[in-house]
């Protein structure tokens, strides 16, 4: 059940549009794909890798946005605008073995579009930590949270 690779960080902005701007004039990055959620989103990439995703934050965000990230923080300044950190993972069922075996609480979604079967948990510091599993993982596994829920 090895986590493979930092994949992504989630700012919450209350303008994602001048977020955006700001990270492709500044960075170079570029705005790229990214699935429908539901709920505004961008996703920026550093060549290939979308390394950046952003969505609005504060106290105003959308119900499907929070019946799929959940918030857990309205801050958008500061340091409390990253909502969550994500890391690619393999080993699916090893990794719920592990999580109900120890007693750590975590949530299931997907990303139907994507291919993408997702874990979120917390850290002792409330920090959220996504794990996200190819779809070839996944055997007769339905989350109990799908991205297409909300279209």
């Amino acid at each position: 059940m090895p986590l493979t690779h930092l994949e992504h960080f989630l700012i919450q902005s209350p303008d994602i549009d001048a977020t955006r701007d700001w990270y492709v004039k500044v960075l170079g990055m570029r705005d790229g794909p990214h699935p429908d959620f539901g709920f505004p989103v961008h996703w920026l990439y550093v060549g290939d890798v979308p390394v950046l995703h952003m969505t609005q934050g504060g106290a105003g965000v959308t119900a499907d946005r929070l019946r799929y990230l959940g918030q857990q923080s309205q801050a958008t300044e500061g340091t409390g605008v990253i909502d969550h950190i994500a890391f690619h993972a393999t080993g699916l069922d090893t990794m719920i073995a592990h999580f109900k075996k120890i007693g750590v609480a975590f949530k299931e979604r997907q990303v139907d579009d994507q291919a993408l079967y997702q874990l979120f948990l917390f850290d002792p510091n409330g920090v959220k930590v996504e794990l996200n599993f190819d779809a070839a993982e996944v055997k007769n596994r339905r989350a109990e949270v799908m991205a297409t829920d909300y279209r």
